[in-house]
């Protein structure tokens, strides 16, 4: 395991970035899960953060490069290509928003996201990895993994076991969206996680709240109130405030809520974390 200093330590979002279409109000905010969790773990608290991914030339890129620029990042570690941004559509379904289609991650599906010597000298320099299964970045994950002091990975929805059991033992910290199982469920699926070689397992079931294991203790984090604006990024908000508290070192309870808090000041703006731009 790389051994780093305390005032070293911090998080590189590896992957993912959309915009989020809302076509009921004809405008797009920027999204992703990698590129949400460096923004936000950032703004809960988190000062070493870092953004490395791939950004198209077309109008929605250009803004998520300046929302970047807004947020404090250098665009050092972004590889800038022709091309089309990932893009995700979203109505409101029975008064919640929903994903109802997308161009399955634009040019970063066609163009795979390759790490070289400057970019592990940067996992080795800052110690975390956090990274999303709609990154397109798995078959980089050995190598970084060698590198990276922890490496976290949200899975969403994702529980196909050939999947799980191919990334789990490259991975410190496995986070999945679990709203639809109960709670004998998601017992036994996080022991199984468990045993496919994640020593940590983070399950976010929304209103309810999280479930989180080191594997050998269970804890349970209820959700914290707000006034709901917006809902987008909430569980991303959770990954990032936990991940922003854990690096500096807190205890487990106390991750939790800061990741329950930060959920659910996300909900208080809108999109995953504004910046609202006309869409075409």
């Amino acid at each position: 395991m790389i051994s780093i200093s305390s005032t070293e330590r911090g998080l590189v979002g590896i992957g993912d970035n959309v915009v989020d279409h809302y076509v009921d109000q004809g405008i797009y905010y920027p999204g992703g899960n990698a590129l949400n969790v460096a923004v936000l773990a950032r703004r809960f608290g988190l000062a070493n953060t870092v953004y490395l991914g791939i950004l198209a030339d077309d109008e929605e890129g250009r803004h998520i490069q300046s929302c970047l620029v807004a947020e404090g990042f250098s665009d050092n570690y972004v590889r800038y290509v022709r091309g089309e941004t990932g893009k995700a559509k979203v109505a409101i379904v029975g008064g919640d928003r929903v994903f109802v289609g997308s161009n399955n991650g634009g040019v970063r599906k066609r163009l795979a996201l390759r790490m070289d010597e400057p970019d592990l000298s940067l996992i080795r320099q800052i110690g975390n990895v956090h990274s999303s299964c709609s990154s397109y970045f798995e078959p980089e994950l050995p190598r970084i993994r060698p590198h990276a002091e922890n490496v976290s990975f949200d899975f969403s929805t994702g529980r196909e076991r050939d999947y799980l059991a191919a990334i789990c033992p490259l991975v410190t910290m496995a986070f999945f969206s679990g709203a639809d199982m109960n709670d004998p469920e998601t017992e036994a699926f996080i022991r199984d996680v468990h045993a496919l070689g994640a020593p940590m397992v983070c399950v976010t079931q929304g209103a309810r709240g999280a479930v989180f294991s080191d594997g050998r203790s269970t804890f349970r984090q209820g959700i914290v109130q707000a006034k709901v604006v917006d809902t987008m990024g909430a569980g991303d908000a959770f990954t990032a405030g936990f991940l922003s508290a854990t690096i500096q070192g807190a205890a487990i309870e106390a991750s939790l809520l800061h990741g329950a808090k930060s959920a659910a000041a996300a909900c208080e703006w809108e999109g995953a974390f504004g910046y609202p731009h006309p869409a075409k």
